[in-house]
């Protein structure tokens, strides 16, 4: 039996990253790892779920990510979708957005996509 423990994603700016996440999803550290040329920060949602979200700061690491077609995504369930989707537009951080199937993509400050949905 397996269990989902993280998803990991690189980041260029660790503080910028963190502040959005928090800022955007109420996502807040859980626990960090201060290694040699990298730090590891895992972001939680309050024990809502035990899924973190794994950000990783590479030392020498200066250009942006290639996200190559960004086809992949993480994706956040909202309590009150419609107050998500006005933070989040005032924010301007709304990349997409699909009206008939009910959704929303947000673009991160690295350019990951991350769907909310309602409840």
């Amino acid at each position: 039996m397996f269990h989902f423990a993280h998803n990991n994603l690189n980041v260029l700016d660790l503080d910028r990253s963190m502040k959005f996440y928090e800022e955007a999803l109420g996502l807040k550290e859980v626990r960090r790892i201060n290694g040699e040329g990298f730090i590891i920060v895992y972001l939680g949602d309050a024990h809502k779920s035990k899924h973190l979200l794994e950000l990783t700061w590479l030392k020498d690491r200066k250009e942006p990510y290639n996200l190559g077609d960004n086809e992949f995504h993480l994706a956040f369930t909202a309590d009150d979708f419609d107050a998500a989707h006005e933070k989040h537009k005032e924010m301007g951080c709304i990349c997409y957005e699909n009206p008939g199937m009910g959704i929303y993509f947000i673009s991160d400050p690295d350019g990951y996509w991350l769907e909310v949905l309602p409840q």
